[in-house]
C-alpha cells in the first residue's frame, strides 16, 4: 500500500486576502504540495460581519490549493487576529514542602495554575506560551525537572481573544468543510516561517500588517514578552491618501501600490503622478507631486510605528530587539517601510520571508504569505510531535510553542 501523506495545512483567512497552504510532513521537513489564494468577503473592521460569506472564501482557497497539491484536506491550523486579540503576562507559585527533586507532575501543577485567572465574559485563552521557571528565587529556567528546591513558579503569556469571534471563525471553517486542529494568533504563526531561533533569543519583534488590523508579537530569550493588536492598519493609509487626493478607495489603494513610499525623503520634487477624478466628479484626471501622496503615507506609517514603540516601551523592550522588527503581511509590501521603521523604532528592520518550507516558489517569498506559511508550519509542528507526545514528557514542548 503507498504510504499516507501526513498533511499539514495552514489557513489564513485574513479580511482582505484568504490565503491556504498545504504541505506534507517528510522526515521531519515541510514540504509544499499546493496553495490558494481569493478575495476574502464577509468582513467589517476585523470582525466577522457574513459568515457564510467568510466560509465561501475559505472554501474557495481551499479548493484552489487542493487542485494544486491533488489531495483533500481534512482539517487545518487556522489563523486569528484583530482588534480583540489581547495580551498579558501571569505568573503562578506552588510549594513542594521540603527541598527535592522536581518531577513532571510538579511543573504540571504550575503550568495549569498559571492560566488559571479570572476572564472577563466574552474572553477565551487562544494560547498560553510559557516563559521561564523561577526555581528558589532563581528565574530563568527553561526546564526545571530534576532540579533540587521547595518552591517553583511558571511565568507565562496568556494571548486572549473574544470567545464570539473566536467561534464564528472556527464554525465558518467547519461551513467551509474542513475541521479546525487548532487556533493560532497569526502574527505568532508569521513567526514560525520568518524569525529562527537565535533570532528570537536575541530579542525580535514580528508586525503583521494586514487590511484591517495590525498583530505584533516580541520574542526574547526564545520566549513571547508581549503580543497585541493594534489600532493603525493597511486600510487606514488607504483612506488617508483618499480623502487627501480626493479619490476613490480602490483608486487610492492603487496608487499606494504602485506609487506609495513610507518615506519621502527620497522622493524628488519633480515626479509627478496621473490622479484619476472621482466619478460623481466628471472631470479629466489631474497631475499631483509623487511626494505629496508620500507625505500623507509617511505620517500615518510612522504613526503605526509610535504605537509598536509605547507598546514595546510598556514592556521595557524598546533597547532590547537584537534581532531586529521583521514586517509581515500585505502593507509590508510597501516601499520602503522597513527605513520607516527603523526611523521610529531605531532597531533594524527587514520584511518577512518564508524560510523552512521545501519546495517553496519564488512567487509566493514576499510578506503577504508569511502567516499562510507559518500556520501550516505549526501545523507540521502538531503532526511531528504527536508521536513524541505519546511517548515522552511533552507538555514543555507545546506549550513553549
Amino acid at each position: 500500500m503507498p504510504h499516507k501523506l501526513q498533511l499539514a495545512v495552514g489557513l489564513d483567512a485574513g479580511s482582505s486576502r484568504t490565503r491556504c497552504v498545504i504541505g506534507t510532513v517528510e522526515d521531519e521537513c515541510l514540504r509544499l504540495l499546493g496553495f490558494g489564494e481569493t478575495k476574502s468577503e464577509g468582513w467589517t473592521k476585523s470582525r466577522i460581519a457574513d459568515q457564510t460569506a467568510v466560509a465561501n472564501s475559505m472554501r474557495r482557497a481551499l479548493e484552489e490549493a487542493e487542485r494544486m497539491s491533488g489531495v483533500s484536506a481534512e482539517s487545518c491550523v487556522l489563523g486569528v487576529g484583530g482588534a480583540t486579540v489581547r495580551g498579558s503576562n501571569a505568573r503562578s507559585e506552588i510549594e513542594i514542602g521540603r527541598p527535592r527533586e522536581i518531577d513532571h507532575r510538579d511543573v504540571s501543577r504550575a503550568v495549569d495554575r498559571v492560566s488559571r485567572v479570572q476572564l472577563q465574559d466574552d474572553r477565551m485563552f487562544l494560547q498560553v506560551l510559557l516563559q521561564d521557571f523561577v526555581v528558589d528565587d532563581h528565574p530563568g529556567h527553561r526546564d526545571p525537572r530534576r532540579m533540587v528546591a521547595a518552591r517553583i513558579e511558571a511565568n507565562a503569556h496568556l494571548i486572549t481573544v473574544s470567545e464570539r469571534e473566536h467561534n464564528h471563525l472556527v464554525a465558518a471553517a467547519n461551513q467551509a468543510h474542513v475541521a479546525v486542529e487548532e487556533t493560532v494568533f497569526e502574527a505568532f504563526a508569521a513567526g514560525h516561517s520568518v524569525v529562527l531561533p537565535e533570532e528570537r533569543k536575541e530579542g525580535v519583534a514580528v508586525v503583521d500588517i494586514g487590511a484591517h488590523s495590525t498583530d505584533l508579537v516580541v520574542y526574547h530569550g526564545d520566549a513571547v514578552q508581549l503580543a497585541a493588536s493594534l489600532p493603525i492598519c493597511g486600510d487606514h493609509l488607504t483612506r488617508d491618501v483618499a480623502r487627501g487626493l480626493c479619490l476613490s478607495f480602490d483608486d487610492a489603494a492603487c496608487l499606494k501600490e504602485e506609487y506609495g513610499c513610507a518615506t519621502v525623503g527620497r522622493t524628488p520634487d519633480n515626479s509627478f503622478i496621473e490622479v484619476p477624478a472621482l466619478a460623481s466628479e466628471g472631470r479629466e484626471p489631474r497631475q499631483v507631486q509623487r511626494k505629496m501622496l508620500n507625505q500623507i503615507i509617511e505620517a500615518r506609517a510612522d504613526e503605526l510605528f509610535r504605537h509598536i514603540l509605547r507598546e514595546l516601551e510598556r514592556v521595557g523592550m524598546e533597547r532590547a530587539l537584537l534581532g531586529g522588527i521583521v514586517l509581515t503581511g500585505g502593507t509590508a509590501r510597501l516601499h520602503e517601510v522597513c527605513d520607516a521603521a527603523e526611523r521610529v523604532l531605531r532597531c533594524e528592520a527587514r520584511k518577512g520571508l518564508t524560510a523552512g518550507i521545501e519546495d517553496w516558489p519564488e512567487e509566493l517569498s514576499e510578506p503577504a504569505w508569511s502567516t499562510a506559511a507559518g500556520l501550516a508550519m505549526y501545523s507540521g509542528r502538531l503532526k511531528m510531535r504527536e508521536e513524541i507526545e505519546n511517548r515522552a514528557s511533552g507538555l514543555l514542548g507545546w506549550i513553549f510553542g
